[in-house]
């Protein structure tokens, strides 16, 4: 499978102590994949809220003679298709399109489940398992916890922000919760990042889908597995986030011993309570 712009970004990366300034630009430009090598510096330092001087910098911190040669590179790079065919499209497919994108790059980086395995692990093993996930990421949570509830003995949704996210997070460790998992996308609340920080102190490994691994919450998490959002509406759509949320419950499931006994046993009550029409 061809490596898709947010891939080849996400590699590039790689390997390099970056500034929060130059995690900021990197951010951007996974965000903004297929318009990066079409853009000068002072449309990147735009979009990303920096100084042109910083992404200079960040070009060289990457090891190339300045932001012209790092330009060069990534359109050598990017396959010729991506700038074929888009005019045939009008913005509603081309929306659609990106999010097929997004999942190409999520199946390619599923190629190496350690890191969805590793989470599993984590997530089966902490009796309760507190799930967090505010404003825009609110949704994945809670679908998360929804089905996670059939399979795990306890699990506890943090979907709202205020002076008592941190009680909820002292009651979870008290009762022996050992991880938290987090959804968090773009436009990152303060919150997300303040909650991370204090579930850490309090002894917790964060477990963390982001939109991309230069996302603010990656210095507060353990664990961080990225799957990008679409930009091309108003509001950013997050069909891979969600999908990956349902490739963590399998793992979890998988993890635990009598998840399928207790699906088999919903089963049986739903059916003797007519939950369902089907």
């Amino acid at each position: 499978m061809t490596d898709s712009p947010t891939a080849r970004l996400q590699q590039l990366f790689e390997g390099h102590r970056l500034t929060p300034t130059q995690r900021r630009i990197a951010h951007c430009m996974v965000r903004r994949a297929a318009e990066v090598p079409f853009l000068s510096s002072v449309e990147l330092a735009e979009l990303a809220g920096v100084s042109q001087p910083s992404v200079t910098r960040f070009a060289v911190a990457l090891g190339f003679d300045g932001y012209p040669a790092l330009r060069r590179h990534l359109r050598e790079v990017a396959p010729a298709e991506q700038a074929v065919g888009q005019g045939e499209f009008n913005e509603y497919q081309q929306a659609v399109e990106a999010e097929i994108e997004n999942l190409r790059h999520l199946a390619a980086a599923l190629a190496d489940p350690a890191p969805v395995e590793r989470a599993g692990r984590l997530l089966a093993a902490s009796r309760p398992l507190p799930v967090l996930g505010l404003r825009a990421a609110a949704s994945q949570a809670y679908g998360f916890a929804y089905f996670a509830a059939k399979v795990h003995p306890d699990v506890r949704l943090l979907r709202e922000g205020g002076t008592l996210l941190a009680d909820r997070i002292d009651a979870a460790v008290r009762a022996g919760a050992s991880a938290l998992l987090c959804f968090a996308l773009p436009r990152y609340p303060r919150e997300v990042v303040e909650a991370l920080t204090y579930a850490r102190e309090a002894g917790l490994t964060v477990v963390t889908v982001a939109d991309s691994a230069f996302a603010p919450v990656a210095k507060v998490s353990d664990l961080l597995i990225p799957a990008a959002v679409g930009t091309g509406l108003a509001f950013d759509t997050a069909c891979a986030p969600m999908l990956l949320g349902r490739v963590l419950l399998e793992a979890m499931a998988d993890e635990l011993p009598d998840a399928q006994a207790r699906l088999e046993e919903f089963d049986t009550r739903a059916a003797e309570r007519g939950l369902f029409v089907e």
